[in-house]
């Protein structure tokens, strides 16, 4: 897939592309003057949920239709770019005809392919970005499956927005970020710009700023931030939306890494890491060879492959032994657990 880099004409390529404004659209006032202010401070794409997606009924889901003329309002009076999310083809046919530069689809729909297939022939044959929104959970390939429906649609100034994956473990994040499945993204889909929302991954206004400068370090393109200009008093997500001139104040501190950098000092350290990963190689086929002896002798004594107790002392003394050497428990977990799944095929194959 080839995408177009320039998403919208006239918007500065430098990073970050910055996308901000309320979570929903909740009053024309509220609407204006949040878009005032954000125009002030060099804001150019003004973004603000119409339809609200809630998980229970009773909430306030969105102003509509309506909302979309506030919208347009903002883009003569101020000359912004305006977006707003879609989930349904009626959405997408309301926001076209209202003439929005920018569409972008959450994360709940992203979820479902049979709502994807039908945004995507609500959007055939029309040029006009679409942002998309990784899944609630952490499926790259179910994220790649909704990017193809739009692309296979003519769709090609497409972007993917990472707003962190949900988790019922409680944590400092409300949406895990998990940057190593963004970072495969990029792997799989080079030309892909990725946007992050550190408004829905963070899910409170203290953590955008540390999110943003971590996206920024990944060589992430662009910042999606909801931001309103009396947060406290937000109909939704108030606890992470951020005035105008915080936003401001998180831009103008953010460090930007020069991706142009030249590398050659790096050479001779990359060198290392390559000898190091051979070295890691060999020894990991060494281990699988003791492996298929341990299942040559479990198979002969009629023993089980799994073996708890052992797989559990092995694990708790090597996380132990990593996080006294400096590396991350989860980490170290997740590195001996693929590790003893590998162990056990191969001696699942020696059972056969």
């Amino acid at each position: 897939m080839e995408f177009e880099s320039i998403l919208l004409d006239g918007v500065s390529a430098a990073r970050p592309l910055v996308i901000a404004g309320p979570c929903s659209a909740e009053t024309e006032e509220q609407v204006m003057t949040t878009a005032r202010q954000l125009s002030r401070h060099g804001i150019k794409i003004f973004r603000a949920g119409i339809w609200k997606p809630r998980t229970k009924p009773g909430g306030f889901e969105g102003v509509g239709v309506s909302g979309l003329e506030w919208l347009k309002r903002v883009k003569n009076e101020l000359g912004m770019y305006v977006s707003t999310e879609v989930a349904t083809p009626t959405h997408v046919r309301e926001a076209l005809a209202a003439d929005l530069d920018m569409l972008w689809i959450g994360a709940r729909t992203a979820a479902n392919p049979f709502a994807m297939q039908e945004i995507a022939d609500a959007l055939e044959g029309v040029d006009i970005p679409v942002l998309v929104k990784n899944p609630v959970n952490p499926d790259l390939e179910l994220w790649i499956g909704a990017i193809e429906r739009l692309y296979n649609a003519g769709v090609c100034r497409i972007a993917a927005i990472h707003r962190g994956f949900s988790s019922y473990e409680k944590n400092m994040y409300r949406n895990l970020p998990q940057w190593r499945i963004p970072i495969e993204l990029r792997r799989r889909l080079p030309g892909l710009p990725i946007i992050c929302d550190p408004s829905h991954m963070g899910g409170r206004r203290e953590l955008i700023a540390p999110i943003s400068q971590q996206a920024m370090d990944l060589n992430f393109d662009g910042l999606i931030v909801e931001t309103h200009c009396n947060p406290d008093k937000a109909w939704s997500d108030a606890a992470q939306q951020v005035t105008p001139d915080v936003l401001d104040f998180i831009l103008n501190t953010l460090v930007i890494r020069n991706v142009e950098q030249v590398t050659e000092g790096l050479e001779d350290l990359r060198r290392k890491i390559d000898e190091l990963d051979n070295q890691l190689l060999t020894l990991l086929a060494k281990r699988m060879e003791i492996s298929e002896e341990i299942g040559r002798y479990k198979k002969e004594k009629g023993m089980p492959i799994l073996q708890s107790a052992r797989y559990g002392e092995i694990l708790n003394k090597r996380v132990y032994q990593a996080h006294a050497m400096g590396m991350s428990e989860n980490f170290m977990k997740t590195v001996l657990e693929a590790i003893h799944e590998e162990s056990v095929r191969h001696q699942m194959e020696i059972m056969k």
